[in-house]
């Protein structure tokens, strides 16, 4: 798989390359083609703590996760772990029928605009394309990218909605009436 990585106020070492690059690679398993796939690996401080963000755009489906540790090193393990524990979780949902027709190509769904300076509170906006998807998809989008809740068109009613995860558990849905 080929890879991304810089770092944010951390300068990025041979060493840390390489173990990333070591992590990444234990992946590949899970991938058809990991050569056709670029990961980005972002590395920055919090504080006194290490922030590792690891996104992984894999055919329509986008893998995403994140920790924060005091050891730089232990950030990298731990957000590599997230990534594998999504792909276990959800394999059983990602091998259902409809889901693997809508996973058989390569896009990238979220545009990411710069911020941009307001007085208000916002301080990051994103550009979605919304592609057609059951209930059952966007709950798997939602679990791999690790959100509470995901915006997308309704493959049967084609309406905008938003599922969300709700505190006991299980899901909710708002859509315009």
């Amino acid at each position: 798989m080929k890879y991304k990585i810089h770092g944010k106020k951390v300068k990025v070492t041979d060493a840390i390359d390489s173990y990333a690059s070591a992590k990444l690679k234990k992946l590949d398993k899970y991938f058809g083609e990991p050569d056709n796939l670029m990961a980005t690996i972002v590395l920055k401080p919090a504080g006194v703590m290490f922030v590792t963000e690891v996104t992984i755009p894999a055919k329509r489906i986008v893998l995403r996760a994140e920790d924060k540790n005091k050891d730089l090193y232990a950030s990298i393990d731990l957000v590599f772990d997230k990534i594998e524990r999504q792909i276990r979780k959800n394999k059983t949902r990602m091998n259902k029928k409809a889901v693997k027709e809508k996973a058989a190509e390569f896009v990238n769904d979220f545009d990411i605009e710069k911020e941009e300076q307001d007085k208000s509170k916002i301080v990051k906006r994103k550009e979605i394309e919304l592609k057609p998807m059951s209930e059952e998809e966007a709950i798997l989008q939602m679990n791999l990218i690790d959100h509470d809740f995901f915006v997308y068109r309704n493959s049967k009613s084609g309406d905008i909605e938003l599922i969300y995860k709700r505190k006991d558990g299980n899901y909710g849905t708002i859509k315009e009436k």
